[in-house]
């Protein structure tokens, strides 16, 4: 069964606030969507390996640590998870990135593929999807299937939101896929929608409506 984090912290708590506030701006919640990027990766990113490294500082030679292991890749699901790449970028800035596009059919609520392009190493990445909304789960969990195709072993969520519903169906599609969220919140509505979430995070990310 996959892993779920929801990560506890004042930070999260407050700018997610903030974030769901129906008055709050584009502006300001594209700034609010990449500070949060930046919390949910500092905890997916908690159990990478370390390798020993001796630094010439100007005082002398440390003793320190540095990553090892595998290099990293972001994947952003089209078009809202752009809304996180920024502050994802930031901490990890040599890290590979890829998309995948998807959109979701108003009728059967389900995923169509539109577009993907991936680092051509991706199966020697660890990968880490972003979509800031896991509601039904289902353009989540065919990304992964889109990314395990290429031969990915290692691959982790990061959400802002999620509903009951959509953890539930990671689960049940990827077991292996560690979800990274800042809250879960009651339900969906018949339109698929995150109550009481925060909108369309797309559409509040990029000012359409």
């Amino acid at each position: 069964m996959s892993d779920v984090m929801i990560v506890e912290h004042p930070l999260v708590k407050h700018k997610l606030s903030r974030l769901r506030n129906g008055k709050t701006g584009s502006k300001e919640f594209r700034e609010l969507a990449n500070e949060l990027a930046m919390l949910l990766c500092y905890e997916a990113t908690r159990t990478l390996p370390l390798a020993d490294a001796d630094i010439q500082t100007p005082m002398g030679v440390a003793r320190a640590q540095v990553l090892a292991g595998k290099k990293m890749a972001f994947i952003p699901i089209l078009r809202a998870g752009l809304g996180m790449l920024d502050g994802v970028l930031r901490l990890i800035p040599a890290a590979r990135v890829g998309h995948v596009g998807l959109f979701r059919d108003p009728d059967t609520l389900q995923p169509v593929k539109y577009y993907s392009k991936l680092p051509p190493d991706v199966a020697a990445r660890d990968v880490f999807i972003l979509d800031p909304m896991l509601a039904t789960g289902r353009s989540a969990a065919e990304a992964a299937d889109i990314i395990k195709a290429e031969g990915c072993k290692s691959i982790k969520l990061m959400s802002i939101l999620a509903a009951p519903e959509g953890v539930a169906h990671m689960r049940d599609r990827h077991p292996d896929v560690g979800v990274y969220l800042c809250a879960i919140d009651e339900r969906l509505n018949d339109e698929g929608m995150i109550v009481p979430g925060l909108g369309d995070a797309g559409d509040r990310i990029f000012g359409t409506k």
